[in-house]
């Protein structure tokens, strides 16, 4: 009986041997799943009197083939890969779509210049007028066009973000139920292997989302995510929400939910598909957006600016070629009221003062004062780092102070209703390039002429010459009473008349009289006079007094150079340009936007052009595509080394298996033959008795 007992341990432990080996080879493809392996220890030895005899063998367990450091390598490595990748995807089409010449700006904004070039050249050409309009409209459609793809890649993450913290959910649910079943299937003192495989293939699954971290507690699993937000606590998960963010709905955050309480946890979320997310909406995605705003504000107040400052074909001052970018509709949206703000505070108007001084920054405003209290004091900070601008602000402040190229007012004006603590998110320039349109339809009503000519008396015998003359007071496009006034003025005080005088002491004299012969007078007061050096080349500034509608004393200015030597008496008519003029010369004033420095200007740089910014944008987003193709290849070798290593510890190798199934048939017949021996001895003894 004991030789029977001694054969039937080892077709027992042979049986769950070769059991063990069919589930390993069943479960080669299944992810996750980490070898198994019998072990057995020889059964108690029996005490014959003379010695010892062993009676077989006993399975004391099926071991699971695990190495913790290795499966937590594959964790860390599978969660940078992902971040990397999610990283990859959204940097590479923002890159192609800035870049490509078919999709980008910097095409047609040169084409755009190319065709003011023409109507510089033959300003009376309508065909060239024409060409040049049409190239307006289609510059503001492709600032429009990648805008709207830009907002689309926004609203994608967001359905993301969405889609994924609800898997992330499920997850943590998954592992908080694993922990539970494994804790009581291990109070028997078995281990439950499939179970463990189980939860440690969730924690994988939930690293290819988010980055999560683990610590084992007594059997279990507590799972934290950002700097240690709990996501699973034992037997109990937390769920994880993507919503309209509390300072800028359009980008939603993140937040673990706990019982009572919730946590915002999108700035210290990493790793995973959801950090590559977030990193690129951070880094590279809301950069851009604000780049690409601040170029169009530029180029739509640049060329604004420059085409109301001349004459069109029908004799009229320029008008705007694109929209104004301080229409009602612009500085209204450009500031978010915090959705913590207390009921009524209103919100913020944003205007643009200095489009050579905007940033790519959004900025948070905060009103200041006692807890609780009606506040008209307000810091301003640039985001992301948070660094202040300036000092305290008061919004009641008349004219409201300029802070990096804009100005903040109460939205509809009034007294101030905000509170202490309210904040608003401001952003300058993302909604420029959705909002830039070109207003203009008439081709004629381009202002290729300088608003001001001058022409020699018929009667003028000297050997003097003139430039023409230069409006050197600008118009501002943005105050329709100062600019109505101004143009009125023009129309009023022209024409003038520059008369010389006679040389003495070395010294020309001159004089501006009006239509009526009277002396012109200047902003003081007085007769605009004075003298210049016969022979050389001179430039003479002259201010011209006026009245504006308020019935306050005002000047314009223009200069104009005079050479040679006029003879007394010799005049020079100066007068509005006429329509139909063939001038050119504020087309190429406007020409000189292509290359001058009208980004980006300040005391602690000389800015940029118009293309060198949008240069700027795409190399900076091509060499976050760049880096991120590299970072991509990388965190890809390292989660191939990292499952590599993990597979040569717990994987199934078929070669492996085959071996010892071999092994353990033979270890099974070799069982059997014991057993078959063993009865033959009984049954000769039974018979011999």
């Amino acid at each position: 009986m004991s030789l029977i007992s001694i054969g039937l341990s080892g077709l027992t432990a042979s049986s769950a041997a070769i059991n063990t080996i069919g589930n390993n080879t069943a479960n080669v493809d299944t992810a996750g799943y980490s070898r198994q392996q019998t072990m057995t220890v020889a059964s108690a030895s029996q005490n014959i009197g003379s010695g010892f005899i062993g009676t077989g063998t006993t399975l004391s367990d099926v071991r699971r083939i695990y190495n913790s450091y290795l499966d937590s390598q594959l964790q860390s490595s599978t969660a940078l890969n992902s971040d990397a990748t999610a990283f990859l995807g959204q940097a590479s089409a923002t890159d192609t779509l800035l870049s490509d010449s078919s999709t980008g700006i910097s095409t047609v904004l040169a084409t755009f210049f190319t065709q003011l070039q023409g109507v510089s050249t033959t300003a009376t050409d309508s065909s060239a007028r024409s060409q040049f309009l049409t190239t307006a409209n289609a510059l503001g459609a492709r600032f429009n066009s990648i805008s709207t793809q830009l907002a689309a890649q926004n609203s994608s993450i967001n359905s993301q973000l969405t889609s994924m913290a609800g898997q992330v959910n499920a997850l943590s649910s998954s592992i908080a139920s694993l922990n539970q079943q494994i804790t009581q299937a291990s109070a028997s003192g078995s281990t439950p292997n499939s179970l463990l495989d189980a939860r440690n293939e969730s924690v994988r699954q939930l690293n290819v989302l988010v980055g999560a971290k683990v610590v084992s507690n007594n059997g279990s699993y507590d799972v934290y995510i950002g700097t240690g937000q709990s996501l699973v606590s034992g037997t109990t998960a937390n769920s994880l929400s993507a919503v309209p963010g509390t300072s800028d709905p359009s980008q939603y955050s993140l937040k673990v939910n706990y019982s009572q309480t919730s946590s915002d946890v999108t700035s210290v979320v990493t790793g995973g598909t959801i950090g590559g997310l977030l990193r690129y909406r951070s880094d590279v995605l809301a950069p851009a957006v604000n780049e690409l705003g601040r170029v169009a504000l530029v180029v739509s107040d640049q060329v604004n600016s420059q085409l109301n400052q001349g004459i069109d074909s029908n004799g009229n001052f320029g008008s705007n070629l694109f929209n104004s970018i301080n229409a009602t509709d612009q500085i209204n949206q450009r500031s978010l009221a915090s959705s913590g703000n207390r009921a009524g505070s209103g919100n913020l108007d944003v205007t643009i003062a200095d489009t050579g001084k905007l940033t790519a920054n959004d900025y948070q405003v905060t009103f200041t004062g006692s807890p609780g209290s009606v506040s008209s004091t307000y810091n301003v900070k640039r985001l992301p780092d948070g660094s202040s601008v300036g000092g305290t602000y008061d919004i009641s402040t008349l004219p409201p102070p300029i802070i990096d190229g804009f100005s903040l007012s109460l939205n509809g004006g009034g007294a101030s209703t905000m509170r202490t603590g309210d904040s608003f998110k401001i952003t300058p320039t993302r909604n420029a390039a959705a909002g830039i349109a070109t207003v203009m339809s008439d081709a004629k009503t381009i202002a290729a002429a300088a608003p001001l000519t001058a022409t020699a008396g018929a009667s003028n015998i000297g050997s003097g010459s003139i430039t023409q003359p230069v409006l050197t007071t600008r118009l501002d496009i943005y105050n329709s009473t100062a600019s109505t006034d101004l143009r009125t003025a023009l129309k009023d005080s022209t024409p003038v008349k520059l008369v010389f005088g006679a040389v003495s002491g070395g010294a020309q004299s001159y004089k501006l009289l009006d239509a009526k012969g009277q002396p012109v007078l200047d902003a003081s007061g007085t007769a605009v006079t004075g003298s210049m050096v016969p022979g050389q080349s001179n430039t003479l500034s002259f201010s011209v007094r006026y009245s504006d509608s308020s019935g306050a004393a005002q000047a314009y200015k223009f200069e104009m150079t005079v050479a040679g030597s006029p003879s007394p008496n010799d005049t020079y008519s100066i007068s509005l340009t006429g329509a139909g003029s063939a001038d050119n010369r504020n087309a190429q004033a406007a020409l000189t936007l292509q290359t001058k420095q009208t980004v980006d200007v300040s005391s602690a740089n000389n800015g940029m052009s118009l293309s060198g910014a949008y240069g700027k944008l795409v190399v900076n987003v091509g060499a976050q595509a760049s880096q991120a193709k590299s970072d991509s290849s990388a965190t890809t070798a390292v989660l191939t080394q990292a499952k590599s290593a993990r597979d040569g510890v717990s994987g199934v190798s078929l070669d492996e298996e085959a071996a010892s199934l071999v092994k353990y048939q033979q270890y099974y017949t070799a069982s059997s033959q014991i057993i078959k021996a063993a009865q033959t001895i009984f049954s000769t003894l039974i018979n011999s008795l």
